[in-house]
Formats: C-alpha cells, structure tokens, sequence
C-alpha cells in the first residue's frame, strides 16, 4: 500500500458541520428556519401547505391563479392505480401482525408508481415538476388506504384519491378515518405539514440527492429518502418519542405526574444512558423554531377536546411531556425538537403511532422532490472519500 505523502485531512463523524454544497431552497439556522427567503413562524400563522409546497417546488409566493391552478393539478392526481391498491391489501396481514410496518409499505408503493409513471426515467425539468406533483397527491391516498386496511374498513374514495372540497392536510385525514375532521383539527395538520416540509442537508434529503446526483430518477430517490427518515434517529423519532412517553405514562400512572416519580424514571434512563427520543438536534443547540409552535397547537387541541388516548387524559399526557422537556432541559440543557411535541399532537389527534413517519413524508415530499430537482439541474456525482483504517497490505500468497 503506497504511503501518504501528505498528512491526512481531518475526519468529521457524520459530516458535522461539513459544508457539503449549496442550495437555494432552505436555510437552517441558529436564528431562524426559512424556505425560500420565508421564515418558519410566518409561514406556519399566514401560509397554508399548499401555498408551501407551491414555493418549495415551484420556486416562489404563488399568485391566487396560480395556487388555484396548482391545486387542481394535485387534487387531479391524488388517486393511486388498482395495482398499488392491491399491493396495499396483500399487504394488510404483514402490516396486522407487525412484521411489516407502514413506512416499508410506502416504501414499496412509492416505488410500484414509479414503474407505472410513463415520465419516470426521464430527469428533465418538467418531468420532474410534474412527478412531484404527482407524488404530493398521491402519498397521503396511500397512507389513508394503508390505515383503512389495517382498520379493516372499506377503502375510502378508490376512485377519487378523497374529496376534492378538502383541503390536503384535511383530505389526508378523511382518507384515514372516513371523517371530514374539524376545521381546527385540520389546521394543525396543515400546520405540522408546513413545519416537516423542508430542512436543508437533513439525512433524508441528502440521500435523495446522492441518489439524483448518479442520474437516477425521482421514483428511486424518493425511495431512498423513506428509507432514510423511518430510521428512529430521524423522522422515526416522533413514533419513538410517543412510545416513550407511554412507557413513562404506565410506569408512573396518571397520578405520579408533576411528582419525583417522573424525575425518578428520567434519572435512571439517564444513569443508563438510554436515548431519550424527541431531544436535541444536530444543528439547534438552543431550541427548534419549529416545537414551540407544535406545541402550543397541540396543549389547545388537548384542552378543547381533552380525549381519552390510552386511557389517560389529552391534558394529562401534555402534563407528562413537558415535565419530561423541564427535566431535560435543566439536567442535561437539551432542548426538544419538534419530534417531540409531533408525537403528543397526533396522539391527542387519535392519529395511529405508525401512521407519524408516513404523514412526515407526506409533508417532506415536498422538500425532497425540491431538492432532487435542483441536484439535477446543476449536477455533479456526491462522491467523498474515506480514509482506510483496515490492516497494512499482505501477500495473498504468502
């Protein structure tokens, strides 16, 4: 093995920190998380999804013809074909007994409408714009089929991928249950749709553009980023964190909340050194600008309707999440990201625990296709180096 001549250059574990190209869709910061020149706060009081996900994939604010125009053309493709429907239903027995877990399941879809996508090859401009509208539409009717399947109902709107009247975030949740929710419940998913939508170089998006950098298709790329964000160290961790705060809940009961109990259970999760989900980011020391805004949303959700998920109030559970954040922040001064409040929102919302990645891709599709789009149209092979650690050269023959 030939010997270095220079000094090898320092090694960052996990890319920390490492700067590893540019992107004019999102910007991550210690102040501020802004899409396309807009700030998270602003976006998530005065925007809706769709006008987010316009600006994420189409490049700017639309103008009222222009989101009218834009919705039309997702609601157009929101029904996903027979064949993924039966791929859905045989998959319900793997799904049923736990072998096979949502996030896989769209996994799989995903990349079946990818082989019946008649643009799929293709990485031109306009095909790809038009993929991702097609995929914004079509991912919440998959995940709402999946849920009927594994509720054993009848599919919802087969034909029609939901109702047309309702909004995205709303139509995702009577493709669900088979119930129009209410107007306040569908603002918070909208809102939680708006927050997940985009976050620069994440591990998700990054490996949607590693993907599109060998000139592979957005099917394919996409299928990748699923399989990066179920990981509990990503989008997976709004399902860890609620599984989480069950286990404390049943630990300490409904009574030991606001008491040493709950410090009790925290202090022996930290002698264990036991990951605590839902907590800390790689970039945000102090804070995501997005949990606070979950938050609030979900403690009225939980105070409005206070209803009975696992047995114990919506109130209670929010009691037992933020004594869990206090504690957290005064023992080990980390904050929690927006994972965290996701998972009591959705709990107090009756949203199944594994049905939260998959809405995470509903919304995060946006950023994705954003991303793969912009990798391809100034496009250079993501291909770093490492540096060998393994044993000095050897003869085979010795």
């Amino acid at each position: 093995m030939p010997t270095p001549t220079a000094a090898p250059a320092p090694i960052t574990k996990g890319l920390e920190g490492v700067i590893a190209g540019q992107t004019a869709i999102c910007s991550v910061e210690q102040g501020a998380l802004i899409y396309r020149g807009y700030e998270i706060h602003d976006l998530a009081q005065n925007a809706t999804f769709e006008d987010v996900a316009f600006v994420l994939l189409e490049g700017r604010k639309p103008e009222p013809h222009e989101l009218s125009r834009f919705k039309g053309e997702v609601i157009k493709e929101r029904a996903i074909p027979g064949m993924v429907i039966d791929f859905l239903k045989s998959a319900g027995p793997l799904l049923k007994s736990g072998s096979a877990v949502p996030m896989d399941v769209l996994r799989t879809a995903v990349s079946i409408l990818g082989n019946m996508d008649p643009e799929s090859q293709s990485v031109a401009a306009d095909a790809n714009l038009r993929k991702s509208k097609r995929l914004l539409a079509k991912i919440p009717t998959i995940i709402g089929h999946m849920q009927n399947i594994i509720d054993g109902r009848p599919i919802v709107a087969a034909e029609t991928g939901g109702d047309p009247s309702l909004s995205h975030a709303a139509n995702l949740m009577y493709l669900m249950t088979g119930q129009k929710p209410s107007e306040e419940f569908a603002r918070v998913i909208d809102v939680s749709l708006i927050l997940y939508a985009e976050h620069d170089y994440n591990a998700s998006t990054f490996t949607t553009r590693v993907i599109a950098g060998t000139l592979s298709d957005m099917h394919g790329a996409v299928c990748g980023g699923i399989a990066a964000l179920k990981g509990p160290l990503h989008g997976g961790a709004n399902e860890a964190a609620m599984e989480m705060l069950k286990e404390i809940m049943n630990d300490v009961g409904e009574s030991g909340i606001g008491t040493a109990k709950v410090d009790q259970w925290m202090d022996n999760a930290f002698a264990t050194k036991r990951k605590l989900m839902g907590f800390g980011h790689r970039v945000y020391k102090n804070g995501d600008h997005r949990a606070p805004i979950l938050h609030k949303l979900g403690r009225q959700i939980a105070a409005k309707n206070n209803a009975n998920p696992g047995g114990h109030s919506a109130n209670k559970w929010f009691d037992l999440g933020e004594q869990v954040q206090k504690i957290m922040l005064e023992k080990k001064n980390i904050h929690p990201n927006v994972d965290f409040p996701c998972g009591l929102t959705y709990f107090t919302m009756g949203i199944p625990v594994p049905q939260y990645t998959p809405i995470f891709v509903a919304s995060r599709i946006t950023g994705w296709c954003a991303h793969i789009m912009e990798q391809h149209a100034d496009n250079r092979l993501i291909r770093p180096i490492a540096q060998y650690v393994g044993p000095e050269l050897k003869k085979w023959k010795a």
